[in-house]
């Protein structure tokens, strides 16, 4: 088990450094003037050199990765000149609202999804198997943006059972916390437990067909075992993917719900850094997302060595 975890950090780490590595090529070495990217649209001739210093925009490019791969290393992930504030302090701010959004939403869709899934399989061609698939096209099909305002209209504005909007640190109060976040998780928890559904479903149908099901229904192993402990346990294995991927992909990509709900996150940070031409900040997301795809991926490889023992032997 320590070897397969070793093999696994040490190919995520590989996998940061070659994204690092195109991330800085495609901002540094892609232009005649780095500095004017950086810089901004409204940057003065002063500030130019400041970032050319800065950024030691003088020296041979080998020696410019060298000192960005440093940077990163010490945590310092540049300086937004059109805002005058560091990289990181502003991801640091913006990060504990996606994650809240996205880990809480990821609970509820992955158990709603797999519940929902398994009931759907266990029932194949029946009219609650039938029930549930139109209920997960009517869930893939809703954007986003419509079950947010449909859920923030009835339950804050008509019904005033949870806050409207803003996002409350849960280091300053948890319980205003959970309640700022229950509708923002629902939202983006519905639109992806449909994907989860039919992920599920699809999987443990594929599993129940296979010899060593029928093996063990011979041997008269009840129903529940068959499925819960046998079957469920190898269709678990695409969900576990899809969820890992999931998890680093939306922690730049949940703008909309961000939006509705007035969540400064990191999609917020995202579009104004793009509005404004702030590469540095930009630069940082892509950098950040990257950490957690890596994350994810690692962390669903150590799921994967639970739900199937085959893992750690390949």
């Amino acid at each position: 088990m320590l070897r397969f975890l070793i093999r696994r950090i040490l190919f995520g780490i590989l996998v940061l450094w070659i994204v690092t590595l195109g991330v800085f090529l495609l901002f540094f070495a892609t232009s005649d003037d780095p500095a004017a990217r950086f810089a901004g649209k409204s940057a003065t001739p002063a500030t130019l050199a400041l970032v050319r210093h800065r950024l030691g925009l003088d020296d041979p490019l080998p020696v410019q990765y060298w000192h960005f791969l440093t940077r990163l290393l010490r945590g310092d992930l540049g300086y937004s000149f059109a805002t005058q504030s560091p990289v990181t302090d502003m991801i640091k701010q913006a990060l504990p609202a996606s994650l809240s959004l996205i880990l809480g939403a990821a609970v509820l869709w992955l158990a709603a999804g797999i519940v929902a899934g398994v009931i759907s399989a266990t029932r194949a061609r029946t009219l609650l198997d039938r029930g549930i698939t139109l209920a997960v096209l009517l869930g893939i099909s809703m954007p986003a943006f419509i079950v947010g305002l449909t859920l923030s209209y009835v339950f804050a504005v008509k019904l005033q059972i949870f806050p409207q909007t803003q996002y409350v640190p849960i280091q300053n109060n948890p319980l205003q916390w959970f309640e700022h976040m229950v509708l923002p998780w629902i939202t983006l928890a519905l639109l992806q437990s449909a994907i989860y559904t039919r992920l599920t479903r699809g999987s443990l149908l594929d599993v129940l067909g296979e010899d060593y099901i029928r093996t063990a229904r011979a041997k008269g192993l009840p129903e529940r075992r068959v499925i819960y402990r046998h079957g469920l346990r190898s269709a678990l294995t695409p969900v576990v993917t899809q969820a890992g991927v999931d998890i680093g992909v939306l922690i730049g990509g949940t703008l909309v719900t961000e939006s509705v709900f007035g969540l400064q996150g990191i999609g917020q940070l995202t579009v104004q850094s793009l509005t404004i031409g702030d590469l540095p900040v930009i630069m940082g997301v892509v950098l950040i997302a990257a950490f957690f795809v890596v994350l994810g991926n690692l962390v669903v490889d150590v799921v994967y060595s639970f739900l199937d023992p085959r893992v750690r032997l390949s």
